[in-house]
């Protein structure tokens, strides 16, 4: 192992011309989890979880409770409370969450956030089992974000192993909810976020770029509810209110408000209406996903909204608009530019190049909750390298990302305890 190690510092000294070789023994310890860490990874998916399915969801926290709780943790189930932000789409009982604090001697405060929900359906898993095929260790949810929470836990092995307790306390709070817009956990996520001096979300990294994120985008949503009047569609369709007709007019005068020069992008996608073909429909539904890079363009995307179904095509039939923030975009602040630079200099220990992802790429993060109410460092996509989210047919890992983005994470975590980076304002 030293002649490797030696092997490679001279690589990274040839290509720059600085000489760095990781740490230890923090390296050889990490390079030893890469085993145990897809044992972990295997557990956890297997075990289906959707973000609706509770049953699966709360077998799943079980198994993280009492792994965190081996570790040393003090660790607690919290079920949604009355702070619950309820959308058009969140279930009566959303998946609990997982909380750990582990105490050190330290003065820093340190918190891990990954997800446990999937977007998957139970009964998909018989035909998508955990499987390694090369580099990839594919499985449902196996990116996103399943590889998060296997990293949270290794690395805190990490430092126990390595008998590193210099932080002041780490935090980590996996919750159930992340795919359907972390109704119960938003409050949360602000709340600890604020407390702490720097937040890792360990969300995947892309297989194709080797990044971490700095800047993510908004999400809200749109949603038109239409009622009418239903009549005979053959025998009297005069009679009645066609709600169909009014959803389509709306949709048309609505098409215009996106705006790429701002970063404003706003799509329907999703229309139901009507219960039987000979019946004029007396009610229709659409959703629109928007997406913005300033948290003051939600609201300058739901004043025209509200502006524009003001107008309407059909006489008598009712138009309802309502404007869901589903998640605050997530800004580059200085300190987080701060704690990236120094996470690249560290990343090059293995003579990788981190790359600094300061713009979004169009996807939302509960990271974003986490810096709501503060300027701390939030880094997010921490996790390993990772392709096919959502895609039941394609989502995997690159075995090969496992032990850089371990040592990334473990280095940071000792390195902040250690007041080598900053944290707070």
């Amino acid at each position: 192992m030293k002649k490797r190690i030696l092997i490679l510092s001279m690589l990274i000294a040839g290509a720059s011309g600085v000489f760095a070789a990781p740490q230890e023994p923090v390296f050889a310890v990490v390079e030893k989890e890469q085993t145990p860490y897809l044992g972990t990874l295997k557990e956890l998916v297997s075990i289906e979880s959707g973000s609706r399915d509770r049953e699966g969801l709360d077998k799943i926290s079980q198994l993280i409770f009492n792994r965190l709780k081996a570790l040393g943790g003090q660790v607690e189930f919290i079920e949604p409370g009355a702070d619950m932000y309820r959308m058009h789409d969140t279930p009566d009982r959303p998946g609990r969450m997982v909380k750990a604090e582990f105490k050190g001697a330290g003065t820093k405060k340190i918190l891990l956030i990954a997800h446990m929900d999937t977007v998957y359906l139970k009964g998909m898993l018989a035909k998508q089992p955990f499987r390694i095929d090369g580099d990839r260790a594919y499985g449902l949810g196996i990116s996103d974000d399943k590889q998060g929470i296997a990293l949270i836990l290794h690395t805190l092995d990490v430092l126990k192993k390595t008998k590193f307790n210099e932080y002041g306390k780490i935090t980590v709070l996996i919750n159930g909810d992340e795919e359907i817009s972390s109704p119960a956990a938003r409050a949360l996520f602000s709340k600890l976020g604020a407390e702490n001096d720097v937040t890792f979300s360990c969300e995947a990294s892309q297989a194709k770029s080797d990044r971490i994120a700095l800047t993510t985008a908004g999400i809200a949503a749109v949603n038109l509810n239409i009622t009418g009047k239903a009549s005979h569609a053959g025998a009297a369709p005069e009679l009645g209110r066609n709600a169909l007709d009014e959803l389509s007019f709306q949709i048309q005068q609505m098409r215009d408000l996106s705006d790429p020069k701002e970063g404003i992008k706003m799509n329907w996608t999703l229309a139901t209406a009507g219960t039987n073909r000979n019946v004029i429909p007396s009610v229709a539904f659409a959703t629109a996903d928007v997406r913005v890079m300033k948290k003051e363009d939600f609201d300058v995307v739901e004043k025209k909204v509200q502006e524009r179904a003001k107008t309407q095509q059909i006489p008598d039939t009712k138009v309802a608009v309502s404007f869901e923030r589903r998640r605050p975009p997530l800004l580059t602040s200085p300190q987080s530019l701060q704690m990236a630079e120094y996470a690249k200099k560290v990343y090059a220990e293995l003579g990788k190049d981190l790359i600094l992802g300061t713009v979004a790429a169009g996807g939302g993060t509960d990271a974003a909750f986490a810096a709501f109410n503060t300027q701390n460092a939030v880094i997010e996509s921490m996790g390993v390298q990772g392709f096919g989210a959502h895609s039941n047919d394609d989502e995997y890992i690159l075995i090969n990302s496992i032990t850089p983005r371990m040592y990334l994470l473990s280095r940071m975590i000792m390195d902040v305890s250690r007041n080598k980076v900053g944290g707070q304002n």
